[in-house]
């Protein structure tokens, strides 16, 4: 794959910045909401969904991305916008609700949006799908080389809207990826009980265009195929499909009782987990030093401690800004 050592650290410490960043926000989002679980207090309220275990298809896609390109995430997008570039400091700052965040603290932590990397996301199911399309739409009549992806949940591909953005796609040679999160859960729902075809990338073949299944939560393997993808679509080939096995560490929302899941299933996936497995790969085949390693995890942690006290000192929007910024 040709990637240099400075870039297969580059991924390791991305990951890591990533999990430290859900770790803390877990850690963060409950504080004055035991015990008595009350959504509504502590210093980030409202919902919250996290993406711990989810690393490697943000981080395999992103690393063939540039600012130019555009990402559309989901309801669980932290993960998404710090692969896309996004300043750990206003991403942690929107999300605590501060006037520092990208967007003034109004947007919360599923409405991030960023124009600078070309970043947004919702919290609506499927709504990736046709913004992506949009965006792609808009390179291609300006003639550049840009491409757009749009993340989802293996749910949201049983959305109307993820099949009405593939046939346009398709039909219009879009330069879009479609990259599906399969963590086998849509919310509470197992995909067995939800979904036709065990394969969504086997959907692909309904609108002629390329589908792929990434079996193994392994950013080096997302990494593979996506470049395939990009290039594609760099070229004016058209849009790929790509689904990707991944692992949910956390509920659906934190405060999920979790109560759909076997017992023993977190324990599973935590003793298979895709940051370690990747270390020990990069110390296996020489790339890497336990030296190396470690210096990348701790380097992602400062960064992620320094965000974290940055949202936490930064000051509340005032409450006469209420009406600003909005549509009306």
């Amino acid at each position: 794959m040709n990637l240099s050592k400075d870039q297969l650290l580059a991924m390791y410490r991305q990951m890591w910045t990533i999990r430290h960043f859900e770790d803390e926000m877990a850690a963060a989002y409950m504080e004055g909401k035991t015990p008595a679980f009350d959504i509504g207090s502590g210093p980030v309220p409202g919902e919250m969904h996290l993406a711990a275990g989810q690393e490697p298809v943000a981080v395999g896609t992103c690393m063939h991305l540039r600012k130019e390109d555009t990402v559309v995430g989901t309801h669980r997008p932290h993960h998404f916008a710090i692969a896309k570039g996004i300043e750990l400091n206003k991403l942690a700052a929107e999300i605590f609700g501060k006037v520092t965040g990208l967007g003034k603290g109004k947007g919360g932590h599923m409405h991030l949006f960023d124009v600078e990397h070309k970043f947004s996301c919702s919290g609506i199911v499927g709504a990736s799908f046709p913004p992506a399309c949009g965006a792609a739409l808009a390179a291609k009549k300006m003639g550049k080389d840009w491409v757009a992806v749009a993340f989802a949940g293996e749910g949201a591909a049983n959305q109307g809207a993820f099949h009405e953005a593939l046939n346009l796609a398709a039909l219009w040679k879009l330069p879009v990826l479609f990259i599906i999160e399969d963590n086998s859960w849509a919310i509470s729902v197992a995909k067995h009980q939800s979904t036709a075809i065990p394969d969504n990338s086997q959907r692909a073949a309904g609108y002629g265009i390329p589908g792929v299944r990434v079996d193994e939560n392994d950013v080096l393997a997302v990494y593979e195929v996506v470049g395939e993808a990009v290039q594609r679509a760099r070229r004016g080939e058209g849009p790929s499909l790509i689904e990707v096995k991944t692992d949910r560490l956390y509920g659906h929302f934190q405060g999920d009782p979790e109560v759909y899941r076997p017992k023993d299933e977190v324990a599973k996936l935590k003793a298979n987990d895709p940051i370690l497995r990747f270390g020990n790969q990069l110390l296996e085949q020489g790339m890497a030093t336990q030296q190396e390693l470690d210096a990348a995890r701790d380097a992602a942690k400062a960064d992620v401690d320094a965000a974290f006290a940055y949202a936490r000192q930064s000051p509340y929007p005032a409450p006469e800004s209420a009406l600003e910024d909005v549509f009306v």
